[in-house]
């Protein structure tokens, strides 16, 4: 069984305000966490273009593997089939033997909030401003959620986050080995 992740973004907020907002209105604080994660993708290629991509990602204490196909730019494209694993450099092994491979490094801040079954990730990436992202159970309790923090729906992004860093603020990050606070190639 697949699960759609159900999300949008929000891009160029302050931060510092909508966090005010957010704990004004009773949003359990998650806490902040720098992650790093690493993208593999096919050796042949094909998978970037497909938009199909695994990623590995260290949260703290906590190793996520990630199976992503996006299949539509739309607040429930993108397929997600995610789990837990205990060794990071097991797992990229295991990875890099199944076929994959290694492509990009990166980092971003993350502070999250949850507010009535919706996940608020304020996102910091190296070299753009922050945005927030809302995942939750349907489209009707995050366009509610945002409705609560003054974010204008007009305004929602349906865009992957390495589009986005592309498009819109112009960083070649599909081709980009590091993308991280300390490295940028």
């Amino acid at each position: 069984m697949h699960n759609k992740e159900i999300e949008c973004r929000f891009l160029e907020i302050d931060k510092e305000k909508l966090i005010k907002k957010l704990l004004g209105l009773g949003a359990k604080d998650l806490g902040e966490l720098m992650l790093e994660e690493i993208i593999f993708y096919d050796l042949e290629g094909t998978w970037r273009e497909k938009e199909k991509r695994v990623r590995l990602r260290k949260s703290g204490d906590k190793i996520n593997l990630s199976f992503k196909h996006t299949e539509e730019k739309t607040i429930d494209g993108t397929i997600e089939i995610e789990f837990e694993v205990s060794d990071i450099s097991k797992a990229e092994k295991f990875l890099e033997q199944v076929g994959l491979t290694a492509f990009r490094r990166q980092q971003k801040r993350r502070h999250t909030f949850e507010l009535d079954d919706v996940i608020i990730d304020i996102d910091t990436w190296p070299r753009i401003p922050t945005y927030v992202e809302l995942e939750g159970p349907s489209e009707e309790q995050i366009k509610k959620a945002a409705k609560k923090l003054d974010l204008d729906w007009k305004d929602a992004s349906f865009e992957l986050p390495g589009h986005i860093i592309k498009n819109k603020y112009g960083i070649p990050v599909h081709s980009m080995k590091w993308f991280t606070f300390d490295r940028f190639e």
